[in-house]
């Protein structure tokens, strides 16, 4: 099938894995970014919240060498594509009722992404949806709103993705419980892992000097940025707090917590001080390559871009200090499948509405 073709949707689910009558729908988000290919399939819960019924991760590195060459290379869609294909496969199973897949950073710049997107609809019927950086921010917050803590007077949402980071400025002052709370400023710095890693080479080992000119690097793109800069008394009276999503940030508090193999229960929503987000890189500073690939919430594929993450953190509390950081194993994803299923509830009641509205009016 040729690429100027119409997309194809995704075919009927397989049989054996139908959702039986009775069961409450499926809802399914998919991320593919410049690092990763995430996949969360749920069920809604009472109160707004949700279920997971499967979830799917692959690290496919769709954005290595994007940098030099400006083109998403064979080798990096191929890898993308089979976790695309496996991911299609998942939603067709579970019989998902609504279903949206995003591509950030990776695809918004790569001279041939809009090809590509097109050609993974074409083969594996996933609909690839290339988003603004507005919108990642946004999404970002809508899934971190659980972590946001009102006694703050306002949160910063850092989302380090693997070729962008954005940054989400939320006032929590006077916010009803229940209530989103509004986003006073976000920033789109075109700098994640895999780009900051491959801009500044490890080397044989890795140095103070080399992390701090990492450091340095991305605090010079933060501060030029200025339309938040009324918020700056608030964080220089530390009376706001960051919440951090990424792998990195995940990593780093595993090590914080010496966890003999990763834990999402554990890690998702502590709180970490400042300090302890330097002593923990600074402990992977103290290790090799080797040796930070062994550690059990790191592994190999996180290995030469965790320290990148850890610089990317570093940079934004040197610029925006809070002494409290709250680490969020969820984002994109999350954030999806709550405004899927929160659309889905408000046609409902508008359906049910008109309903009574059409039986009064025959009346």
């Amino acid at each position: 099938m040729s690429m100027s073709e119409a997309p194809r949707a995704l075919p009927p689910p397989s049989r054996g894995r139908e959702r039986p009558v009775g069961d409450p729908p499926c809802y399914a988000a998919l991320d593919l970014g410049t690092n990763n290919c995430r996949l969360l399939i749920a069920t809604p819960t009472q109160h707004g919240g949700f279920r997971v019924v499967e979830a799917y991760s692959r690290i496919v590195r769709l954005g290595e060498g994007l940098t030099a060459s400006g083109r998403l290379s064979d080798e990096a869609m191929e890898r993308a594509m089979a976790a695309l294909k496996v991911s299609g496969e998942k939603v067709r199973r579970r019989r998902v009722v609504k279903f949206r897949a995003i591509a950030t950073q990776a695809c918004r710049i790569a001279q041939n992404g809009q090809a590509f997107v097109n050609r993974v609809a074409n083969e594996t019927g996933v609909k690839l949806q290339i988003i603004s950086p507005q919108e990642e921010a946004r999404l970002s917050v809508t899934g971190c709103l659980n972590l946001l803590d009102d006694r703050h007077e306002a949160a910063l949402v850092v989302d380090v993705g693997g070729g962008s980071t954005e940054l989400s400025w939320v006032d929590l002052k006077g916010v009803v419980p229940g209530a989103t709370p509004p986003v006073r400023a976000w920033l789109s710095v075109p700098i994640g892992v895999v780009t900051l890693a491959e801009r500044f080479p490890e080397g044989e080992v890795a140095t103070e000097g080399w992390f701090r000119q990492m450091v340095d690097h991305v605090k010079a793109e933060i501060a030029a940025f200025k339309r938040a800069d009324p918020m700056k008394p608030i964080f220089d009276a530390d009376r706001a707090h960051l919440v951090g999503t990424s792998g990195a940030i995940t990593s780093l508090a595993g090590m914080h917590l010496r966890l003999p193999r990763y834990d999402r229960n554990r890690v998702d929503g502590i709180w970490m001080s400042r300090g302890e987000c330097e002593a923990a890189a600074g402990g992977l500073l103290a290790l090799s390559s080797t040796e930070r690939a062994a550690q059990p919430c790191i592994g190999p594929d996180r290995a030469d871009l965790v320290l990148a993450g850890a610089a990317i953190l570093q940079a934004v509390q040197e610029q925006w200090p809070c002494n409290r950081v709250r680490v969020a194993d969820r984002g994109l994803r999350e954030g999806i499948l709550l405004s899927l299923m929160a659309e889905r509830s408000h046609r409902r009641r508008r359906k049910r509405r008109r309903g009574r509205g059409g039986t009064k009016a025959a009346a």
